[in-house]
């Protein structure tokens, strides 16, 4: 008897001292290959189903030693949720500790001036940060307007362009225009307002919008402010073609005489003043431009074709501008 008892002794030390190498082996043996993983831990995963993530993109094995490992180390409650990049070659310690550090995956996405408000959801739901439609209602519903602070009714014009950091499962369609709002206000708030001008600051924001797409030269923005805003003082029509097309769902892409004839509150050949909001986001420049435009009586410009524009301050230039780069250019009937 007490010799079956030593050889069952003498088994049950053989077998923890080859479980415990079978443990070690796992400890110290790194994930093979090279490169890495991005894996996608969503809120609320338990402890196997993030094994069973990390096993399937070749991260580590899923077996009792991973268990073992996160129970052992302290680990069960402290792994989080999101996106992770992972070099491949690290050893299933170090992966876990990656986890529980939450140094999650950070993503750039840059939203350039000019873009409306449905080119930004565009943008944004493209890579799945947001769904286009719910991000296009939260810019139109009044009270959320309201909850950011903005006296408007919508955030047109207050997604202000720049590139955010994204981060998955931390991210959504509130949480985006929170942010692009409150970047908004932080620009706002370093800008040289205080008596540049007589217009409140939805409509130097609008102002700002029409500048913005009328160019994309800098240099030319300051000057374009000023013939709107000499063209606002003599109580002339803007007279600019981007409102007519932001004014028009069902835009061709060319725009016509109908076009310009179509009764829309943005048709700025036809309504006094400035169309009701921006019809676009614009950046720092185009705000500074309305801000500070340089000193010009010119109340007129056409394009060169070229990106560039010619300027007048009598009408008679600017019919000889018109036909000379315009007209010049369209093909015979």
């Amino acid at each position: 008897m007490r010799r079956l008892l030593t050889v069952l002794f003498l088994i049950a030390l053989v077998a923890l001292g080859g479980a415990g190498l079978w443990y070690r082996s796992y400890l110290l043996t790194p994930a093979p290959g090279h490169g890495e993983a991005v894996v996608e831990i969503p809120k609320g995963t338990g402890v196997r189903g993030i094994g069973s993530l990390l096993a399937a993109h070749g991260v580590l094995q899923n077996d009792l030693r991973y268990l073992a490992l996160v129970y052992f180390s302290g680990l069960r409650t402290r792994l989080k949720a999101g996106e992770y990049s992972i070099p491949l070659g690290m050893t299933p310690p170090d992966v876990l500790e990656l986890l529980a550090s939450g140094r999650t995956l950070r993503h750039h996405v840059t939203i350039p001036e000019g873009m409306t408000a449905a080119q930004i959801a565009a943008v944004f739901a493209q890579d799945g940060w947001v769904k286009r439609e719910r991000f296009l209602a939260l810019v139109e519903d009044n009270a959320f307007v309201r909850q950011l602070g903005i006296e408007a009714r919508s955030l047109e014009g207050y997604l202000f362009p720049e590139t955010y950091t994204l981060v998955r499962n931390e991210t959504d369609e509130a949480a985006v225009i929170r942010m692009m709002v409150a970047r908004f206000q932080q620009v706002w708030q370093t800008l040289n307002v205080a008596g540049a001008h007589e217009l409140n600051r939805h409509q130097l924001l609008t102002l700002a919008s029409i500048v913005e797409k009328e160019t994309g030269i800098g240099a030319e923005r300051p000057l374009i402010a000023r013939v709107f805003c000499n063209r606002l003082a003599r109580k002339m029509r803007l007279q600019s073609d981007p409102t007519v097309i932001y004014g028009l769902p069902d835009f061709s892409g060319n725009l016509t005489k109908a076009d310009l004839k179509r009764e829309t509150s943005y048709n700025t050949y036809l309504i006094p003043g400035l169309p009701p909001g921006p019809i676009c986001n614009p950046g720092r420049a185009a705000l500074e431009a309305v801000l500070h435009p340089v000193d010009s009586d010119a109340l007129y410009f056409v394009s060169k074709n070229d990106g560039t524009h010619i300027f007048s301050s009598d009408l008679a230039d600017h019919n000889r501008a018109v036909q000379r780069y315009q007209r010049a250019q369209q093909p015979p009937p």
